[in-house]
């Protein structure tokens, strides 16, 4: 089988002058050596500016010029493979699905970067792995040579929330559902009994993304976009395929059937936009989901946190609650435990702390020099050992951007207006590097670890690519998807689900389950 690489990157050091007041930020320019160009992909919500502070400066810092593509988020893979079609390759080669990394390894897209070159000009990156997440550090490899620098997400420990609308079930009177029964009596409620009290029966229990807490309670996780497999008897199985799921099933059709779930679901919870908004919560659709993560489900007040005056006070509603209250200021949220099913099982969605892969482009490789040159970047920016060099790669400059809190250097404040600017970050270009292994220590963090949600998150089993899930994943997730709402809406009755293992299987699914398991007992096994 092949296993993946695990490396994290930083960088060189250098000292920080802060501008004075309206002063364009300077650099001291790289001295020597030739001047590459340098394209570059990373995580986007919004485009990076043409004219963008923090790109100038590592630009000058480096002696290099940096060509940002400008790859909208939603669309990520689509638009990456277009531009591969075309015969362009990024240097700075962002691999947004891990299980992908195989597949560009396969397409001849991406340079081995020799674990050498990796200790002398990522140190940072890869002290930072070895000391807190040793677990990931033959992750990246393919046949025993690195093809990716493996993005590490500490906060990934916490899956994904489920909640409620609070409002909802304080006027019906119910309490946060535990179990399975408790939570069928809330979604019938939601949808029967008119909680949003405008006299028309215009609600719904759930969508699309609250369907993986009604799975989890019978140990899957079934819509995602990878194929999650569990492991059962020390053998991986793939969860959508598991006899329990025609237990769940046999519940949502009925749902279905009764108006509990939004009918609207195929069509997903988010309409458009920043990709983690459940429009359909927002909107007052459904009263339940488990969609985004926890920083975009911050209600007003959750914590303190500092103002721009360099006072602490109560933090203020993020995302989808902004969202929600804007259209109804009286609505509110809870956080609920996954329920339990029939057996004790619950959990919600949870990704693995292998988020994405880093890695270089095959052309860059053609270059003498360039790929060191990336990787001093990458480290510099992403694993920065210094607290106002990290800081400010992270949110720009100190005294026009932020400032710290306190001289522990441990919470930053945002300036006006960017205190209040959605992703103004993307705009100035900071965080153009990676995640790196080290648990944040912001107030918002900590507040996040009182939630338990570091609790009853179904991972997937298997966190590596194989070369049959490159071949027949992608079909055989919509196969899948396929039949699940067929069932699920009452197209093919529950007997259909046999015939759709059966059909699974024969389409790839087996091979794909031979290959995941060859991995799984020389790997996670142990």
């Amino acid at each position: 089988m092949v296993p993946l690489l695990l490396v994290i990157v930083s960088g060189c050091t250098w000292e920080w002058m802060p501008p004075s007041d309206n002063e364009p930020l300077q650099a001291p320019a790289a001295s020597g050596g030739s001047r590459y160009d340098i394209s570059w992909t990373m995580h986007q919500n919004l485009p990076v500016s043409e004219d963008a502070e923090m790109v100038r400066y590592v630009e000058q810092m480096f002696n290099v010029d940096l060509d940002f593509w400008n790859l909208e988020n939603n669309k990520y893979e689509a638009l990456l493979d277009m531009k591969l079609a075309q015969g362009s390759i990024p240097d700075l080669f962002r691999i947004r699905q891990p299980q992908d990394i195989l597949k560009y390894q396969q397409q001849g897209v991406l340079a081995e970067i020799s674990e050498e070159m990796l200790d002398k000009h990522a140190p940072n990156i890869m002290k930072a792995i070895r000391e807190n997440a040793p677990d990931y550090q033959d992750y990246g490899k393919i046949d025993g040579k690195y093809y990716g620098i493996p993005v590490i997400n500490p906060t990934n420990i916490y899956r994904i929330p489920v909640v409620y609308r609070k409002d909802w079930l304080d006027k019906l009177g119910l309490p946060v559902p535990r179990t399975l029964p408790d939570f069928e009596k809330v979604i019938y409620a939601f949808t029967n009994e008119d909680p949003d009290g405008n006299g028309i029966k215009d609600t719904h229990g759930l969508s699309s993304e609250g369907m993986n807490v009604v799975f989890g309670a019978f140990g899957q996780i079934v819509f995602a976009d990878q194929l999650y497999f569990g492991a059962k008897d020390q053998r991986l199985v793939i969860g959508s395929l598991q006899p329990e799921m025609k237990e769940a099933l046999q519940y949502l059709s009925k749902w279905y059937r009764d108006g509990v779930i939004d009918p609207e679901f195929i069509t997903g919870e988010n309409k458009g936009g920043y990709k983690h908004l459940s429009h359909s919560f927002i909107n007052g659709t459904i009263g339940m989901t488990s969609m985004g993560n926890y920083y975009h489900w911050i209600q007003d007040g959750d914590y303190l946190t500092w103002n721009s005056n360099g006072n602490e006070t109560p933090v203020e509603a993020t995302f989808n609650v902004k969202e929600l209250t804007a259209i109804n200021p009286q609505a509110q949220i809870v956080f609920g435990q996954p329920f339990s099913g029939p057996d004790g099982k619950r959990g919600s969605k949870a990704y693995d702390m292998l988020m994405s892969f880093a890695a270089i482009g095959a052309d860059a490789a053609k270059e003498p020099g360039k790929m060191e040159t990336i990787l001093q970047i990458l480290d510099y920016v992403s694993a920065n050992p210094d607290p106002d060099e990290a800081a400010s790669l992270k949110y720009g400059i100190q005294g026009t951007h932020w400032q710290w809190a306190s001289d522990s250097k441990e919470d930053v404040i945002l300036l006006p207006p960017y205190d209040k600017t959605f992703s103004y970050q993307n705009t100035i270009g900071t965080g153009v590097g990676m995640t790196v292994p080290l648990m944040p220590t912001e107030r918002r963090e900590k507040w996040a670890a009182t939630l338990g949600l570091d609790r009853d998150g179904i991972y997937n089993a298997l966190t590596v690519a194989t070369p049959s899930l490159i071949k027949y994943g992608p079909e055989l997730i919509k196969l899948k998807n396929k039949a699940y709402i067929s069932i699920l809406t009452g197209d093919e009755p529950l007997e259909y689900f046999d015939a759709f293992v059966k059909e699974f299987m024969t389409a790839g699914g087996a091979q794909v389950l031979q290959e995941a398991n060859d991995w799984y007992s020389q790997h996670a096994a142990k």
